[in-house]
């Protein structure tokens, strides 16, 4: 399937959908979702619990596969690849922040944020995947937190490890899916003004599944998914 012939795109979606079955039958997931996204862009997806925004930032992964259309990323059609090419393409252009943390118990603050550059070794040798680590937990305000496990730290704390994560390996792409559904309304709102800096920083290209109006307003775009439309 051709890209769109538009300006190049961050991301562009061609006439996505997903379906699957259960014991009633076929359930439409999503249904012909079109959209593009600018580089720098920050794009908020909204739409009630259910309506396919999760299963529409899995998709714009790589993590799921559609049932018809596909995705581009920086012009590539993630689809035409197979997993070890989608698992390559989101090394090197995405990053992600979850609602959950996704924090690894055994590691310390400074070990999580080394790890994606672990997985780029040929790019990022040890100490400099040290130091980039340290960095990154000093600016989003850890200094102090370097060697503490995640079990140690509150959950504002944990989701700043996971924005340091996110952000390391300067990903032209970011990925959040709800990053402030674990926490209070206080602590959810200083994550997201440290992680629209951070975005900010970087020059990356956002996209942020929420159900928070709120959240969805500091971004340039909305998009509404409702029963699996784009609307």
């Amino acid at each position: 399937m051709p890209q769109p012939d538009n300006a190049p795109a961050a991301i562009a979606v061609v006439s996505l959908s997903k379906r699957v079955f259960d014991a009633t039958g076929e359930l439409t997931i999503l249904n012909d979702i079109n959209f593009t996204v600018s580089r720098g862009q920050t794009i908020a997806v909204v739409g009630a619990s259910g309506s396919g925004k999760s299963t529409l930032l899995g998709l714009l992964a790589g993590l799921d596969v559609p049932s018809t259309g596909t995705v581009f990323i920086d012009g590539v059609d993630i689809f035409s690849l197979d997993e070890d090419g989608r698992a390559a393409l989101r090394k090197q252009k995405l990053g992600f922040v979850f609602q959950s943390f996704q924090l690894l118990g055994h590691l310390t603050a400074l070990e999580n944020v080394m790890l994606p550059m672990e997985l780029r070794s040929e790019t990022y040798p040890a100490s400099v995947a040290r130091d980039k680590a340290r960095l990154m937990l000093e600016r989003v305000g850890l200094s102090s937190r370097l060697g503490h496990y995640p079990k140690l730290l509150s959950g504002g704390e944990q989701q700043r490890v996971a924005l340091a994560r996110a952000f390391v390996t300067d990903p032209p792409l970011l990925f959040a899916d709800e990053p402030t559904g674990s926490l209070d309304a206080v602590t959810g709102n200083a994550v997201m003004e440290l992680m629209f800096a951070l975005n900010k920083e970087h020059a990356s290209t956002l996209v942020l599944v929420t159900h928070d109006r709120k959240v969805a307003e500091l971004c340039d775009r909305e998009l509404t998914i409702s029963a699996g439309r784009l609307v």
